[in-house]
């Protein structure tokens, strides 16, 4: 992000690759018993989108520091999603390959959360 002017969400790399999780895990939670429906796949999706909605909402804020609080609650829901992923795949609704492309892309975003994080304290210190 420049100095003094903050590009639309939709910019970030980071948001872009919580939408392609989102979305994948979407389509994954298509694939549990239709009983789970306003259960364990809507507990699923939710934390899903819980992931680029903080960020995008943390950019809408007034203040860097407000913008990294949004970042930890994003970061907060991932392994929350990783954990229900997990239990749908170890009661048997989901197989390895249903999990694996959606673990990684996890672990992509939660680096780029990270380093993101990083990044705006730095400038942060820099300013004080």
């Amino acid at each position: 992000m420049d100095q003094g002017k903050r590009r639309d969400y939709r910019d970030l790399v980071l948001w872009q690759r919580a939408i392609e999780l989102a979305a994948d895990v979407h389509q994954v939670t298509l694939k549990l018993p239709r009983h789970e429906t306003f259960g364990m796949a809507a507990q699923i999706r939710r934390s899903a989108v819980s992931i680029p909605s903080n960020i995008a909402e943390g950019s809408g804020r007034r203040t860097t520091r407000e913008f990294i609080a949004f970042l930890h609650i994003a970061r907060g829901s991932l392994p929350e999603l990783k954990t229900q992923l997990f239990l749908a795949q170890r009661v048997g609704y989901l197989d390895d390959a249903d999990v694996t492309t959606t673990d990684s892309l996890s672990d992509e975003v939660g680096r780029l959360l990270n380093a993101v994080i990083r990044g705006l304290r730095r400038r942060q210190m820099a300013i004080l």
